[in-house]
């Protein structure tokens, strides 16, 4: 994997804390939601069977999914991406004086906190089907769809949670760390082919997603990019080879999708050649960015990220049942899955489902910009808040998404937030004009000390500076923040002479 090799004395070219965003790393994660997004949408299949709605995977069985998977399988690069903003933002946080514990905090907030809300509304939903005598084995079979994409929020949470010590291990032996997880993710494919024995394969849900989090760390120390071109094209081209191979002799499926339901070590193949492909291409991404389109584009997803992808399956069955309702009450027919006539109504489909979920993303996108409350000031209630959150969403994905089961895990994400903040804190801090003239007022008169920073207020801070935080500062028309940290803190001066 030469890709992440570099010399003992590489010079960072990662941005620094008063550095404005990565604008282009933000255009491509946002290409990676659009993405899952539309994936999700063709594989969503309805048709009318003996005067009943049937809901199925257009994707079972048929051979365009392959070449498909190979455009459309984002999940490897969001991790990475993940790993690199999450890097950066914990090295800044620790800049200011933050801890390790308010910054899996925030993670669990701004995780969380959406999370809670559509499950909530999810199972609410589910109940008034059954109230208005929806046959049981839809509302079964939407339950499990919707529940299916939340393996995400968990494997990213628990990214997040452990992300502090890998980058602890990643400073003292980065080669080393990533060999062990690595080594990790393939000794578990050997164990599980030897044995026959798929469920053992659900332990590369750790270590293949840690392992590509890894990567990110290299690209945001600045370690790939430090690379001669021609090293990273050959390591795209050794690693799409490699895939080939294992593809051509059995040992994984060309289907890309298949070899995430257990993950497997192809997929860190995948994260090699996409990471290769974006540092090549930094510099032109980061243009492409700031032009006009694309800067609205960014500004609209990014704040709204884990919004849109834990409503866009609510939206996609909500679109599939309205279909079937409306075939119903007209006593027509639905277009058989793959068949010609389905093909030509995809455009529409898949147009619509990225408006709706837009639509859907911008009324509950306020969920996610709210800033985290007081955060809590005991390592033991971040760690059993982490577990209490991905026990919530490990039961939805254990045994569906039904009401008793949303309950469940809402009663459990409620308690993960509680944990998370500090003792009688709101789980949603107060906002409005008479807090912030208020917060202004007090800033005029003293900043407090780095040694001195309330949990609060490492919170607030840690926000406005993750490049990966939802919540960004304002941003201009070419996508970077209005103000640097220096800028604030001249305009702080300012406001005290005055």
């Amino acid at each position: 994997m030469a890709i992440v090799q570099a010399p003992p004395t590489v010079r960072t070219h990662a941005p620094q804390p008063g550095d404005a965003r990565d604008t282009g790393i933000d255009m491509v994660r946002a290409l990676c939601v659009v993405g899952v997004v539309l994936l999700h949408a063709i594989m969503v299949g309805v048709t009318i069977t003996d005067g009943a709605p049937v809901f199925d995977n257009a994707s079972v069985g048929t051979w365009w999914i392959v070449p498909l998977s190979w455009i459309l399988q984002v999940m490897p690069l969001f991790f990475v991406i993940g790993g690199f903003s999450g890097m950066l933002a914990y090295r800044r946080s620790r800049q200011r004086g933050g801890t390790t514990r308010s910054f899996v905090a925030t993670r669990i907030h701004r995780l969380l906190r959406p999370a809670v809300i559509t499950v909530a509304i999810v199972g609410a939903v589910l109940l008034i089907l059954g109230m208005l005598g929806t046959p049981a084995e839809l509302i079964v079979v939407a339950g499990f769809r919707y529940g299916q994409p939340l393996w995400f929020l968990a494997v990213f949470l628990l990214c997040q949670a452990l992300l502090p010590a890998l980058v602890a291990a990643h400073e003292r032996a980065p080669m080393r760390t990533l060999t062990v997880l690595v080594a990790a993710a393939i000794a578990v494919d050997a164990v599980r082919a030897l044995t026959g024995i798929d469920a053992l394969g659900f332990a590369n849900l750790a270590f293949v997603w840690l392992a590509v989090q890894q990567i990110g760390f290299f690209l945001a120390d600045g370690r790939i990019d430090a690379l001669s071109r021609r090293v990273r094209i050959a390591a795209c081209i050794v690693a799409v080879a490699a895939l080939l191979f294992t593809f051509a002799t059995g040992v994984y499926s060309p289907d890309l999708i298949e070899n995430i339901n257990p993950p497997t070590a192809a997929l860190l193949l995948v994260a090699v050649a996409h990471t290769s492909v974006m540092s090549l291409h930094r510099e032109w991404l980061i243009a492409l960015s700031r032009r006009p389109p694309a800067a609205a584009f960014r500004a609209f997803v990014t704040p709204r990220t884990m919004t849109i992808y834990l409503w866009h399956m609510p939206v996609l069955l909500a679109m599939a049942g309205i279909t079937a309702i409306v075939a119903l009450s007209q006593g027509s027919e639905l277009p058989a899955v793959d068949s010609i006539e389905w093909w030509f109504g995809r455009p529409v489909w898949l147009v619509t489902a990225l408006g709706c979920t837009a639509l859907v993303a911008l009324i509950f996108s306020r969920i996610e910009q709210t800033p985290a409350p007081e955060l809590a000031r005991s390592s033991w209630r971040v760690v059993v808040s982490t577990l209490s959150g991905l026990v919530g969403i490990v039961l939805l994905l254990a045994f569906g998404t039904t009401v008793l089961t949303a309950m469940l895990a809402v009663g459990l994400l409620v308690l993960a937030l509680h944990l998370a903040s500090r003792e009688g804190a709101p789980l949603v801090a107060l906002r409005g004009r008479a807090r912030t003239a208020q917060t202004r007022s007090l800033r005029r008169v003293t900043e407090p000390e780095p040694g001195d920073r309330s949990e609060e207020h490492e919170g607030r801070a840690e926000q406005e500076h993750d490049p990966e935080h939802t919540g960004a500062p304002a941003q201009g028309r070419d996508g970077q923040s209005h103000q640097s940290d220096r800028d604030r803190s001249a305009g702080g001066v300012r406001d005290r002479q005055r």
